[in-house]
């Protein structure tokens, strides 16, 4: 347990990620937080390139450890002030991270590593003389969110400059950024406490996390129609302008549907097999599990009809079309879950770990082998779907851009 907890600090308190969280606006890059999240995904598994199942198509994970949504603020952000060119990882969230909240890659030992360092947590001792247990325990809480005014994510001396405010519009303008401010405040109160270390209290934390995310935008959407509705055409065209202006440098994302309603990678089929040779469902638990997997097939037809509109060309459209996202992932959710809570209260003890550890047998039971480095662990070598590159040189070019 103790040697899991040191590889997760090892990997937070990392050069590359000490660097990458330390540089002014580090976080703002949407890539330098894929590469963060990668890093500290696969920390206590032993993944030198963050290759595992559960990763999203344009790169980064949906669950780091026991955390859902790592920076959830500012992919929320990002897509509603600059859209989907400058930071398509919103709309990476959906059905695999469910199946991921149903069948975790991480067993109990793996995510014994992350407990130490959720907000609250004093941390276990340094893993090197270059850094506290304090600073290696708030990279994981930074993942969940923050209310600190200078990482909240509006850049309101930004807009300020640009569109040259009146004095109403200063103020719709100061209570957009009050706003952001409290939206981030309630994702960052979010963050869990305890490590979910079951299917049904992963997918409660997962419902919490979107929840909260939901809260946000119904605080957000007030103030941003206001602040919006004021401006000029011509300062409309410069907000315009200053979206375009972010999008430079960035790396050209696939179209928005390209991946909308394609079918799931064979990656996160449902693992009937598994189910069936480990936890041997009898007769009658078998009907509550078809039940789980019909409902675990809806909840993804609800997810493919919800893909990012093409026509979503201003902040309070896309903003709109967040909202619309997180209701149906709620939705998602809401299908799978008293389901799930069904299965799972008919299942012996003994069934119960074995459901719980179908995510990391499809992960082949790997464990963290962790070099006392500055890189990330190096584990066994394994056959996966995504491969990717070294982990600190994506960081450091990442804070290039």
């Amino acid at each position: 347990m103790r040697h899991s907890a040191s590889v997760v600090g090892h990997s937070l308190a990392s050069r590359q990620i000490r660097t990458a969280m330390s540089r002014p606006g580090g976080l703002r890059n949407p890539m330098t937080r894929a590469a963060i999240t990668t890093a500290a995904a696969g920390a206590a598994l032993g993944y030198r390139n963050g290759d595992g199942w559960w990763r999203h198509p344009h790169g980064g994970y949906g669950w780091v450890g026991p955390v859902f949504w790592p920076y959830a603020y500012y992919d929320l952000y990002d897509y509603t002030w600059w859209g989907w060119g400058y930071d398509p990882y919103f709309w990476d969230y959906g059905y695999g991270d469910l199946y991921a909240g149903l069948f975790g890659p991480y067993d109990y030992d793996a995510l014994s590593g992350y407990a130490d360092y959720l907000p609250g947590r004093a941390g276990p001792p340094p893993t090197t003389g270059r850094s506290s247990a304090r600073a290696q325990a708030t990279t994981l809480a930074d993942m969940c969110g923050s209310d600190r005014s200078d990482i909240a994510g509006f850049p309101i001396e930004q807009f300020r400059s640009a569109i040259q405010p009146n004095a109403e519009q200063s103020a719709a303008l100061d209570e957009l950024a009050s706003a952001s401010q409290k939206a981030s405040e309630t994702i960052l109160n979010s963050c869990p406490k305890d490590v979910p270390l079951t299917a049904p209290s992963r997918l409660s934390a997962m419902q919490q996390r979107l929840q909260a995310m939901r809260d946000a935008v119904g605080i957000l959407q007030p103030a941003l129609d206001k602040f919006y509705g004021l401006l000029s055409d011509d300062q409309k065209a410069k907000v315009t302008a200053l979206a375009a202006d972010q999008h430079r440098g960035q790396r050209e994302a696939t179209s928005d549907n390209a991946t909308c309603n394609t079918a799931q990678p064979a990656a996160i089929s449902w693992p009937g097999d598994i189910i069936d040779r480990d936890v041997k469902p009898t007769d009658a638990q078998r009907a509550s599990l078809d039940a789980l997997r019909d409902a675990a097939t809806k909840a993804e037809d609800t997810l493919k009809s919800s893909c990012p509109p093409t026509d979503a060309r201003t902040p309070p459209a896309r903003l709109a079309a967040v909202e619309a996202r997180l209701d149906a992932m709620l939705q998602a959710i809401g299908t799978v879950r008293p389901t799930l809570d069904t299965f799972y209260a008919a299942l012996s003890d003994e069934q119960k770990a074995a459901f719980d550890a179908v995510g990391p047998e499809r992960d082949g039971g790997r464990t963290a082998m962790a070099a006392s480095s500055d890189e990330p662990p190096r584990g066994r070598h394994r056959h996966h779907h995504h491969h990717g590159p070294n982990i600190g040189g994506m960081i450091f070019r990442m804070i290039g851009l």
